[in-house]
């Protein structure tokens, strides 16, 4: 299996490409921006990218969802800030974007398949409506992709429209604290961590 991490944009994103093998179909997990960056991994492995997956809205995850030609995946209630500059924030560094690509929707505990990949849609509420985590299935079962849920040391933002502590408290408490320590996070922002250091810390 292919993981890579690319970090894009000011914000620093962490962009996540997966795949199965070398030559292979990618999925591409928030591509916020930099898309030269992003593209130099896909050709590093000869990859083709197959679907664009949001795990929220916020304008510093979707910037360059258009740019690989295929569709995008967000969950459903998160569809209208992927076309509404104002609710994905864009609108407010004066450069408003809309997702112009085919959306497709998400709903909780769906899975979505490619090659020998299976990752299971984790709806979590909190730092958006519709914020999501990818749990890996297959070929791995340590592994979740968190957006801007919980980092390593820190939790999503709540102050931003949308956002609700308790409801991201209820997801971080209900919905991952409950999966093995060893579950291998990787956040939509800073490094890597584990699901026991997080509930421990």
């Amino acid at each position: 299996m292919i993981l890579e991490t690319v970090n894009v944009s000011p914000m620093q994103v962490n962009c996540y490409i997966l795949a199965c093998a070398e030559a292979g179909q990618a999925v591409i997990i928030d591509p916020g921006d930099q898309a030269r960056k992003i593209n130099a991994v896909l050709d590093k492995h000869k990859l083709r990218p197959s679907m664009v997956i949001n795990t929220h809205g916020h304008y510093d995850h979707i910037g360059c969802d258009d740019k690989f030609g295929v569709p995008v995946y967000a969950h459903k209630q998160e569809l209208v800030m992927l076309t509404d500059p104002v609710l994905n924030l864009s609108a407010s560094f004066s450069w408003p974007y809309k997702v112009k690509s085919e959306i497709i929707s998400l709903e909780d505990k769906q899975v979505i398949t490619l090659d020998c990949l299976e990752l299971e849609v984790m709806h979590l509420p909190g730092h958006t409506p519709g914020g999501i985590a990818l749990l890996m299935k297959k070929p791995r079962t340590d592994i979740i992709f968190t957006g801007d849920t919980l980092f390593c040391q820190g939790v999503g933002r709540t102050d931003l429209p949308g956002g609700n502590q308790l409801e991201l408290e209820k997801s971080i408490r209900e919905r991952l604290f409950v999966l093995p320590d060893a579950t291998r996070v990787y956040p939509g922002h800073g490094a890597p961590t584990t699901i026991g250091d997080e509930r421990t810390h």
